[in-house]
């Protein structure tokens, strides 16, 4: 039964690229795979440390002999599938960059892969898609995936011991730049005992086990802030390692952050209720575009701001 499936969480990352005939680049799982003769998208897991965009690339020349440059995220994903061959329960959270082929011919290379080909659309509305290619690429959903019966339960900041006896993260979080109308900026302020502390941080964090990122982003900034938003687009995919981050735990942890960033606008500003007391969050407020210049702020705040032109 699919209760007693242990839940496992992992971030992959995946190119999706188009050729001058629109053609799109699949790959099919072999036998050696648990679902052969679904077709994918080139990629797979992101290593510890390791940026999404990297992955696209190691992952892409691994599988199908291509060289790929990422070259922007386009959305990100989530799924969560029952695997009872691996006796588990898997939430994936899938960052899609748009790609282009560097060098290379297409050629199955990897055990796991028996064929690698750029595909035209409405051939590709004919093949087993992965749920997830299905619905970046527009075309019917499949049966391939199904989720699990019921939902287990894995904390968001789950900390493993590698062999080596470093205590190790790899958390995903959605965050979000939000603004009004009148466009001020709305940050929350990192509280003592937290990496960054005093620092201020967009609003938002990590997801749920089978949440959607957004959704995420969305009930996080209502819980910490007490505001309404609404996602208009995915603005970045920020990834920070701190290999010795000490945090409330009181050690050192090997820590890699995934972190989503998108553009939200709450069109009718609330009074800011910081709901979350005791917790990671000290404060939050609205600021003018020139205020934020002078604060001291995180890494993936920083990060969103330029990407925003900010």
């Amino acid at each position: 039964m699919t209760p007693q499936l242990k839940p496992l969480r992992r971030i992959a990352a995946y190119a999706v690229c188009l050729d001058a005939s629109a053609r799109v680049l699949l790959i099919r799982e072999s036998v050696r795979s648990g679902t052969p003769g679904v077709w994918t998208l080139p990629g797979g897991s992101v290593l510890h440390g390791e940026h999404p965009r990297d992955a696209v690339v190691r992952e892409a020349a691994a599988e199908s002999g291509l060289l790929l440059r990422a070259v922007t995220p386009i959305d990100v994903l989530a799924d969560t599938r029952a695997r009872p061959h691996r006796e588990v329960t898997l939430h994936t959270d899938r960052i899609l960059f748009e790609a282009e082929v560097i060098s290379g011919e297409p050629e199955p290379l990897s055990p796991m892969v028996d064929d690698v080909r750029w595909v035209s659309l409405d051939e590709a509305a004919t093949l087993q898609l992965r749920p997830f290619v299905a619905q970046i690429l527009k075309l019917p959903l499949s049966t391939v995936d199904l989720p699990p019966e019921r939902m287990p339960e894995l904390p968001g900041f789950h900390i493993q011991q590698a062999p080596d006896g470093r205590h190790t993260v790899q958390r995903f979080a959605a965050y979000g730049l939000v603004r009004d109308p009148h466009g001020r900026i709305l940050l929350t302020q990192v509280a003592d005992g937290y990496p960054d502390a005093g620092c201020w941080h967009l609003p938002g964090g990590g997801t749920d086990f089978g949440e959607q990122p957004s959704q995420a982003l969305l009930r996080e900034l209502h819980e910490e802030t007490g505001q309404v938003g609404r996602v208009r687009r995915l603005l970045g995919v920020a990834s920070h390692r701190e290999p010795e981050q000490v945090g409330p735990e009181g050690f050192a942890i090997d820590w890699h952050g995934v972190r989503p960033y998108y553009d939200v606008v709450v069109d009718e500003p609330a009074e800011v209720v910081l709901a979350d007391v005791g917790g990671s969050t000290v404060g939050a407020r609205w600021f003018d575009p020139a205020q934020v210049a002078g604060l001291a702020l995180t890494a993936v705040t920083t990060e969103a701001l330029r990407a925003a032109g900010s």
